[in-house]
């Protein structure tokens, strides 16, 4: 197994829960307008239907694309998009990427500027577990030290064997965020906690303009927090 396919196999637990939720609290529909911020096909596939989607990565696509998918190159910090252009901004796991707090304001002030509702997930840093390098409590080290520690101490080091500068690069790309920072970059939004074995593995934060405060959809939304609440 190499870590791409362990990954995989990861991402496919957390991420097949996730989406059924998605598609549940944003009742979503094969005409819904949906904008995925550095995402892929991957999630895509794990739900019953197609959305009208929109793909903004730094990677080209694949050679192929389902006639439903357009797939533009650019960086999510610079979206070429007019203001609530879509129905829903979707990012997975992204945010953490843009290695500084600048850039992740910016990519927080795109999303919230380019539709009418959003769903932003990110691990959460006090979370033990990091979860791009495998390894329990390296995160919560200075970076200087990560950066030894990474290729010997860590499920991703071990399996990849990765180079010192490769390293070097991983270690100052990944910023992982807390609660309160998420807060902070989306200040209207609920951030929803989810949850493994009582401590929270990831943080997202979900804004609906559809919606008043008065007019949430309690069942849906309360059955959505209880299924967060007990992810494996």
């Amino acid at each position: 197994m190499n870590i791409h396919t362990l990954y995989g196999a990861i991402a496919r637990r957390f991420r097949t829960r996730r989406m059924r939720d998605f598609i549940e609290v944003y009742q979503v529909t094969p005409e819904t307008r949906i904008l995925d911020v550095g995402g892929s096909l991957f999630n895509w596939h794990l739900i019953p239907f197609q959305p009208r989607l929109t793909i903004v990565n730094l990677m080209p696509p694949p050679a192929s694309l389902p006639e439903h998918v357009e797939w533009i190159v650019t960086d999510g910090t610079t979206l070429p998009f007019d203001a609530r252009s879509f129905d829903i901004c979707y990012s997975n796991s992204v945010i953490e990427h843009l290695y500084s707090w600048d850039n992740q304001q910016q990519f927080a002030r795109e999303i919230r500027r380019v539709a009418n509702a959003y769903y932003v997930q990110t691990p959460n840093r006090r979370f033990p577990i990091e979860p791009h390098y495998l390894a329990p409590f390296i995160h919560w080290l200075p970076k200087g030290v990560q950066r030894k520690l990474l290729r010997r101490f860590t499920l991703w080091g071990w399996m990849t064997s990765p180079s010192p500068e490769k390293c070097r690069e991983t270690v100052a790309e990944i910023r992982l965020l807390t609660h309160r920072e998420m807060a902070r970059l989306f200040p209207e939004a609920r951030i929803q906690r989810e949850t493994v074995l009582g401590l929270t593995k990831s943080l997202i934060a979900m804004w609906d303009a559809r919606e008043t405060a008065s007019e949430k959809r309690p069942q849906s939304r309360s059955s959505t927090r209880a299924r967060l609440g007990t992810a494996a």
